[in-house]
């Protein structure tokens, strides 16, 4: 049996997005936990599909001791601030020393945080965990399909596994995997390690494992370890952050060295020659909102607000696919969430029925957003507290604050809102369900997500629609003000390269 250290630090960072993330932003429980410490945290995450629940619960079955350490995450934003950084990372650091020794160390970790004072977050964290356990304590991460690879993470951790899907429907599976792995090492085997950075970015609306490439890229990762391979994975990146190593990435263990580089350089091979192949499958709002309307199958078309996501940093407030379904006369739409905390306090405080009138939405300071000025019917009030039960977020509790289902009164179109109080991607049918919106039943459904939403609503979907409207996270990468990304590297699938401005 070993006594193993557990805890996480999760942060996604769109170094674009208008808003940073405090310390008050990883105490709060959104969809997951907030920040937990010492033995609580296992109670917390049970039953939830996360990466460290998955870890925990193999490590448990295998009848080791689990020494919980600090545990938290935050909505994807802009950069963790230097007072959240240091915060988390010194409560974790501060318990590896005061709880150790241990035999083994598992950190749940997203591979994307950029902090104001740190570049590479998790590369930090991980130099920070190593001065206080030494360099010979296994130490093995999970890390998010979007991570951004550094040498840094590969020089620091014992091992790394990535997810395998996005949707994420693996993330306790990748815990899992992360603990078999560690075994590996606890029994005293040494793994090589290979790793490979690749030279341009793929946008999040090109990465769904659904399609082509990534559906036979992912079925190389899970063949390379059928065939002997200890450990492969493919990290498709997070390209809405300005650093220097930003975008994929493959890396692979192995106790031989000559086994691991092939089956790197293997898997590297597929995945620049599969360039080509990515679509990024934007089209405007406006014309999905005629496409939608176009649709008789009886069944909606599901249109996703994917610049707008907030899973991927976006603020969740702009009001574009709103306008649009507006201008285009939408009759059955809905659309959620929009964030906006102080119109949802004002639909609480009118009351179902009432009505009354408000700029909704556009509060975050964007460049050129503004809100839409308008007329609201109440229709249903919620306190944001539900259970989800997609696919994806399957027992994820949820505290989203204030709801409400907002009607906007206009005599040229039938459009509903769903408006909130924190963000949250809208990625499970519960977020309508909890407002008495069954979304198989709407003509329109508008999501604010770019991926993530398919898990649970592909299903129902006739048509599935990703539409190019205003927000924080750019899905045509050639645009992005990059300043710090390496020289050289293409901006998205046979884009264009970068060169920073003082190469131009």
């Amino acid at each position: 049996m070993a006594r193993i250290a557990v805890g996480g630090f999760q942060h996604e960072t769109n170094t674009f997005a208008p808003e940073r993330a405090s310390f008050a932003e990883f105490e709060r429980h959104d969809a997951w936990p907030g920040l937990t410490r010492g033995a609580a945290l296992f109670e917390a995450v049970a039953g939830i599909n996360l990466p460290i629940t998955g870890f925990i619960e193999a490590a448990h079955g295998a009848g080791h001791d689990l020494a919980a350490l600090p545990w938290c995450s935050a909505e994807p934003c802009a950069h963790v601030t230097t007072d959240a950084f240091e915060r988390v990372t010194g409560m974790l650091c501060d318990d590896l020393a005061a709880k150790g020794p241990f035999d083994a160390i598992y950190l749940d970790l997203h591979g994307a945080m950029v902090a104001e004072q740190h570049e590479d977050g998790e590369g930090e964290v991980l130099r920070r965990a190593r001065a206080v356990v030494g360099d010979n304590v296994p130490l093995v991460a999970s890390l998010d399909f979007h991570a951004n690879v550094t040498q840094a993470m590969i020089d620091r951790a014992s091992a790394l596994t990535i997810y395998r899907t996005y949707p994420h429907l693996d993330f306790a599976a990748t815990g899992a995997r992360a603990y078999r792995v560690l075994a590996r090492l606890i029994a005293g085997e040494r793994l090589a390690k290979a790793f490979r950075k690749a030279p341009f970015l793929v946008p999040l609306t090109a990465q769904c494992t659904d399609f082509e490439p990534n559906a036979s890229l992912y079925a190389r990762v899970s063949a390379l370890e059928a065939e002997g391979t200890a450990s492969v994975d493919l990290a498709e990146g997070f390209p809405p952050a300005d650093i220097r190593e930003c975008g994929p990435a493959v890396v692979a263990y192995d106790p031989d060295p000559a086994r691991a580089e092939a089956a790197a350089a293997d898997l590297f091979e597929a995945f620049l020659a599969a360039e080509s192949v990515f679509e990024n499958p934007l089209i405007g709002a406006d014309e999905a909102v005629a496409r939608a309307m176009a649709n008789q199958t009886g069944k909606p078309v599901v249109i996703a607000d994917a610049q707008d996501n907030p899973g991927a940093g976006g603020s969740s407030d702009t009001v574009g696919m709103l306008e649009a379904l507006l201008r285009g006369g939408a009759k059955g739409a809905v659309i959620a969430i929009l964030n906006d905390p102080e119109v949802a306090r004002r639909a609480h405080g009118a009351g179902i029925g009432a009505e009354f009138e408000a700029a909704l939405g556009g509060k975050s300071g964007q460049p050129g957003q503004r809100p839409y000025d308008g007329r609201f019917r109440v229709e249903a009030l919620g306190d944001g507290r539900f259970t989800c039960n997609g696919e994806m977020l399957r027992g994820t509790r949820t505290d989203l604050g204030p709801m409400a289902l907002l009607g906007v009164v206009d005599e040229g179109a039938e459009v509903r809102v769903i408006v909130g109080s924190n963000r949250f991607q809208c990625i499970d049918r519960e977020v309508f369900r909890h407002l008495g919106v069954e979304p198989g039943e709407a003509r329109i459904v508008v999501v604010k997500s770019t991926v993530h939403f398919r898990a649970d609503f592909d299903a129902i979907a006739a048509e599935t629609l990703v539409a190019e409207a205003p927000g924080a996270h750019p899905c045509r990468l050639a645009g992005l003000d990059y300043r710090r990304l390496r020289d050289g590297v293409r901006l998205g699938p046979m884009g264009p390269a970068f060169a920073r401005a003082e190469t131009r």
